[in-house]
């Protein structure tokens, strides 16, 4: 792979299209078509070297994150962000329809499904994104108004089903919690036979996606799904990470630079993970540093499976220094990623900028369409 460089513009230097002509057009890589691997930086914008400087954070999480810890594990969280109902009935006057399928009762785990209504009227069967949403695993549901507006548009721009997963939150529910969660849904995809499913989705053409914590839980579960039987699962593609959720016991120049960046503050970055993680393990555990420990070996499942991975961040996100490097150690290892970084902008943008939003369908769309 090539790695260029761009400092006076966050486009890419080759478009995808671009990649997908050449590498089909070339005999020596004609088993498949690959995209040369760009990173988009601003000049003097991302620190990439780890910094041996700590900034502890010695404040009690539960007060750092506004939760009050009841006598038996779980946590009361006073803010109630807002969420809206699925909208399933063909008669609205809605460009996507929505509804809401039981995974597993027990759990209390569930997907909500997004069809665009041009759906309806095609033959062809559409890509399908699993949607695992942020809210650094303790925050949020795939009901909230945030997610939901997110995906309804997602459906509608990119053109594709959407399932967005509800998995059990953190501390009641430490992590792998979710991971298990994600796989367990990847297996209930396969074999549900809901007619949304059945008759619009192509189940050769499926994507992990996430954001900020999703983003970690695509990454975690899509290894998780690597390891199990081909047969349990559909047919993955690719994982598709925006804004990922990582951290280490080291702190990276961006967390330094932007320590008290008002959207993730190292502060309440720390405590978020403090209360996701099994206890007793550092930041430094591989669910939290993809580049610690065994992570890096872990690595060569996704490059066995083939999957392409999309990875995207700004220079405004403490993470994106992380961000960067994880995108570099994929490709040393050998993986097949995409990295497509923007200037300023901050942790969860897209969730909150319905332009930035746009922008950001568009690079998936154009990012599935390029494997197809």
């Amino acid at each position: 792979m090539m790695i260029v460089f761009k400092h006076s513009t966050m486009m890419p230097f080759f478009s995808f299209t671009h990649y997908k002509s050449f590498w089909r057009s070339s005999i020596a890589f004609a088993f498949a078509f690959a995209f040369f691997l760009t990173f988009l930086l601003i000049a003097n914008s991302l620190t990439l070297q780890t910094q041996s400087t700590t900034i502890p954070c010695n404040k009690d999480p539960y007060k750092e994150l506004n939760l009050i810890p009841n006598p038996n594990g779980t946590v009361t969280r006073p803010n109630k962000p807002p969420q809206s109902p699925p909208a399933p009935d063909p008669n609205l006057n809605t460009l996507v329809l929505s509804k809401d399928l039981s995974i597993n009762q027990s759990k209390s785990t569930w997907a909500r499904v997004y069809l665009p209504r041009v759906a309806l009227d095609h033959s062809s069967k559409l890509p399908l994104l699993v949607f695992f949403h942020g809210g650094g695993f303790i925050f949020l549901s795939a009901a909230s108004t945030i997610f939901h507006d997110f995906c309804f548009n997602m459906a509608n721009d990119v053109v594709a089903v959407v399932a967005s997963i509800e998995y059990r939150l953190a501390p009641e529910h430490r992590l792998p919690a979710a991971y298990e969660d994600a796989v367990e849904a990847l297996q209930w995809i396969k074999t549900n036979r809901d007619d949304w499913l059945t008759n619009y989705v192509d189940y050769s053409n499926v994507f992990l996606m996430g954001s900020s914590a999703g983003g970690n839980i695509a990454y975690n579960a899509g290894l998780h799904a690597a390891a199990v039987d081909e047969n349990q699962i559909p047919k993955i593609q690719g994982l598709i990470l925006v804004q990922p959720f990582f951290s280490g016991t080291r702190r990276t120049g961006s967390e330094l630079r932007l320590e008290n960046e008002p959207h993730l503050a190292l502060c309440a970055n720390d405590a978020l993970w403090e209360l996701s993680l099994p206890v007793g393990v550092d930041r430094d555990h591989e669910y939290c540093n993809p580049t610690a420990g065994n992570g890096p070996a872990r690595m060569g499942m996704i490059k066995r499976r083939g999957w392409w991975v999309l990875v995207t961040g700004c220079g405004g996100d403490p993470l994106v220094d992380r961000q960067v490097q994880l995108v570099r150690l994929m490709q040393r290892k050998g993986v097949r990623v995409v990295g497509h970084f923007t200037p300023g902008d901050y942790h969860g943008v897209q969730d909150r900028d319905p332009l930035k939003a746009r922008e950001l369908y568009g690079v998936i769309q154009t990012f599935i369409s390029a494997l197809n």
